[in-house]
């Protein structure tokens, strides 16, 4: 029974009112990859604030196969943009550190998306910006984003919103139909977010949001990363003395 007309509305709305409470004035800076994502919060910033408040920043690491998808939305939106690739800042790194540990793989990994994040603060900062969060629930829910990287942010439109909503909402919004479907890739590994998950976003948004789900040993997947996961939610601990 979701209502992505009403949905897509409020989100607009509360768009708006955090730019008035935590940056009148300010631009939204959003890291464009050309997935739905990417592409479904930038168009609602267009509609909240006007397209010449909304910043895309394209950010290949080294070549990116298929930026033409974000080059597509940053031209079908009509938003300014810049490309910057973070290909020399993750091997400059990535050289530092070899030879004085060995560099997991998982290192390797989650690098450029925080990388990443550092280039958008820089580009916010520069141009008067405040810096979107493109996560989802989905995402979120099974901790399928790198901290301090992807998950980080200075408001996030799109965090308690299904891969399934979201994909209904871009339609609303009229980008292109390529982009709202686009199969999923991290861009990391070079596979498809559901090969990693080993389970679809469809599985996991209807457990999400109705506690159904067939197959028990997907549950059990689920179930152990959302829990093993939960701590990127959270604030970072802190301690409190009590005296």
């Amino acid at each position: 029974m979701f209502d992505a007309n009403s949905v897509k509305n409020e989100c607009v709305e509360w768009i708006r009112n955090f730019f008035e409470e935590n940056g009148k004035g300010c631009n939204a800076v959003v890291g464009i990859s050309g997935g739905k994502d990417s592409s479904v919060a930038a168009a609602l910033c267009v509609e909240a604030l006007g397209k010449g408040r909304v910043i895309g920043v394209l950010m290949p690491c080294g070549k990116q196969h298929d930026i033409d998808c974000a080059y597509k939305l940053v031209n079908h939106l009509g938003i300014k943009h810049y490309e910057i690739n973070i290909e020399a800042a993750v091997n400059g790194v990535i050289n530092e550190i070899e030879g004085k540990l060995d560099i997991q793989t998982q290192t390797r990994v989650n690098l450029p998306p925080r990388i990443r994040m550092a280039t958008l603060y820089a580009v916010s900062q520069s141009l008067n910006g405040r810096v979107a969060n493109t996560c989802n629930l989905s995402e979120d829910w099974v901790g399928y984003s790198t901290r301090y990287g992807d998950a980080a942010g200075d408001f996030s439109p799109l965090s308690n919103l299904t891969v399934t909503e979201i994909k209904q909402i871009g339609k609303l919004l009229g980008l292109p139909h390529d982009l709202v479907e686009k199969t999923p890739i991290d861009g990391l590994c070079g596979k498809t977010d559901e090969d990693n998950l080993g389970f679809t976003y469809a599985e996991l948004d209807i457990y999400i949001r109705t506690g159904i789900i067939e197959n028990q040993e997907t549950k059990k997947r689920i179930d152990t990363m959302h829990e093993r996961n939960l701590f990127k939610l959270q604030m970072m601990p802190a301690f409190k003395p009590t005296i």
